[in-house]
């Protein structure tokens, strides 16, 4: 996602702007709700890994898809099905306690705990503190530019899906992972604006509305958004009535990558 310029600096605290409190939905967890994975396979995937950009061959054919009410006709699945998990494993990275980069780092950790708290209202999430127990892991760091129609272009945010294998407690099971990437250096409200829109793909929304005022937008108004619409939620709320392999018991002998 990309602000104007203005929205991009960071915003002193003098402005009154006050960051939504975490969800009681979300907690941090001990390992019996994200145990630790113990192996991981890549499983194979026809082409490279999934991104809003190059989102997957799978279109839905639902008799609701022109439903103006949402944009379920815009998004994409996974060879596997729909990359949706019933109960998601979040980390967030740590800020610094201490030295120059606290303050900035606990606006951006702020930011981030906010939009996770605006989707934690739909999806089942638990934040963890060691990124081995996560499905998404949500990182400080701009991301690298990507070829987009032949040109490079940088964004704020981007979310980045593996499909994986992991053992955990003894058990297989297909997996999304997703690498969230969130740069610093933009303002309170576009970094939760930022937030927001990557974590949406990140639980399952792998495509983009057509309507500005979604955070789920393609292409974003003059104003960050940093509320789900109705649009959202109703196109989220579809996703996760849909089958899906993600979660479910598979048997160790299924085929997959080497651990990265």
């Amino acid at each position: 996602m990309v602000w104007p310029l203005a929205l991009l600096l960071p915003l002193p605290l003098a402005l009154g702007l006050r960051q939504q409190p975490a969800s009681s939905q979300v907690r941090d967890a001990g390992p019996a709700a994200c145990p630790v994975a113990t192996a991981e396979r890549l499983l194979p995937l026809d082409g490279p890994p999934l991104s809003p950009a190059n989102p997957g061959p799978h279109l839905p054919n639902s008799p609701g898809a022109i439903d103006s009410g949402d944009y379920i006709q815009r998004l994409r699945s996974t060879p596997l099905g729909w990359a949706r998990l019933d109960h998601w494993c979040v980390w967030v990275e740590a800020p610094a306690t201490a030295g120059p980069a606290a303050l900035w780092d606990g606006r951006w950790h702020q930011a981030v705990l906010a939009a996770v708290a605006s989707w934690s209202t739909l999806v089942p999430i638990t934040l963890v503190s060691d990124p081995e127990r996560a499905q998404i892991r949500i990182q400080r760091r701009r991301p690298p530019l990507q070829e987009i129609d032949g040109r490079l272009r940088a964004s704020h945010g981007r979310a980045i899906l593996r499909l994986v294998q992991v053992e955990r407690l003894g058990v297989w099971l297909p997996e999304p992972q997703v690498a969230v990437l969130i740069g610093p250096g933009q303002g309170a409200i576009a970094l939760q604006a930022t937030a927001l829109h990557e974590l949406g793909h990140a639980f399952g929304l792998w495509g983009h509305s057509d309507r500005p005022g979604d955070a789920m937008a393609a292409v974003p108004g003059a104003m960050p958004v940093v509320a789900l619409t109705e649009r959202d939620r109703r196109t989220l709320g579809w996703l996760y009535q849909q089958p899906t392999r993600f979660g479910r018991v598979e048997e160790p002998g299924t085929p997959g990558g080497s651990r990265q």
